[in-house]
């Protein structure tokens, strides 16, 4: 089954006062409109950047339309840099209703980040926003666009993913020729293996409808790079409808994706996905609760 132990210090945040208040659940009903989860590994450098360009516009919004409410959640992966101390200046600045910090005990990878997020979300909606700041902001319009493109969703389940496909042919994602081949080889094996229909599976830049989150997330075993992989397995198993919307990207200096070992890592772990799922060796159990 997934593992969604939390150690004690991750059942609480820092509130505005400096005092430990604990985390909401995905399964309590929900606050706010919208909740952003930034999964951060060492972004110490990078997360302001994102932060400033995504407080900027969810601040904007929120003046525009006065209903909105939203709440950013950072999630530390175990970082050695101050990743939890810039993130917490957002909290001050914004205040923890707005901004909250999530600090891992202990590394999970970036998928079981992502999952620590949502799982205390409380948001309607909730996008997962890559740290670095590859995709604007602003294209959160038009993943909501094409959230909303799937209504009326079965069961209040729904996925937008972002998309960098139509990048390929513009040649404005420029990689080298051995980069290339790896991202071919490993979109061959997750059409093979796993998930059609999705030509970008591992785009940083997915909304959800709260209760496909709760469902895909709580099912979720992968906590590394291929975690997108699974989820979207997950998703069409359950016949979640889902939309690829196309973004905008930029590749920004100072990736964790070690090119050879990260897609050779990546590529195990897509055949582990499909074996110990045919195998029964995992559950896709949608009831789980951290504990």
């Amino acid at each position: 089954m997934p593992n969604l132990h939390r150690h004690e210090a991750e059942k609480f945040f820092v509130g505005n006062n400096g005092e430990k208040k604990p985390f909401p659940s995905i399964h309590d009903r929900p606050e706010k409109d919208l909740s952003v989860v930034v999964p951060a590994y060492n972004e110490e450098a990078r997360l302001p950047v994102m932060m400033d360009e995504a407080m900027q516009f969810l601040e904007k919004r929120q003046k525009q339309r006065s209903s909105f409410k939203y709440e950013v959640i950072i999630v530390d992966d175990g970082s050695s840099d101050k990743t939890t101390q810039v993130a917490l200046n957002y909290s001050k600045k914004y205040g923890s209703d707005k901004v909250r910090v999530l600090t891992l005990v202990k590394n999970r990878g970036k998928g079981g980040a992502v999952r620590m997020g949502v799982l205390v979300s409380r948001g309607k909606i909730i996008l997962m926003a890559d740290a670095d700041g590859a995709t604007k902001f602003a294209d959160l319009e038009n993943v909501e666009a094409g959230l909303n493109s799937l209504k009326p969703w079965p069961d209040n389940l729904a996925i937008a993913c972002g998309s960098r496909a139509h990048l390929e042919k513009e040649s404005i994602a420029n990689r080298s020729m051995f980069r290339t081949v790896l991202m071919y080889g490993f979109h061959f094996l997750v059409w093979f293996l796993c998930v059609r229909g999705v030509r970008d599976t591992q785009c940083g830049f997915k909304l959800f409808s709260r209760e496909a989150a709760a469902r895909t997330f709580t099912a979720l075993h992968v906590d590394r790079w291929a975690f997108d992989v699974e989820l979207l397995y997950i998703a069409q198993c359950l016949k979640i409808p889902i939309a690829e919307i196309a973004v905008n990207w930029t590749e920004i200096e100072g990736s964790k994706l070690v090119p050879f070992w990260s897609w050779l890592q990546m590529g195990r772990d897509l055949l582990f996905i499909r074996l110990r799922y045919l195998t029964g060796a995992w559950k896709m159990d949608t009831t789980g609760k951290l504990d």
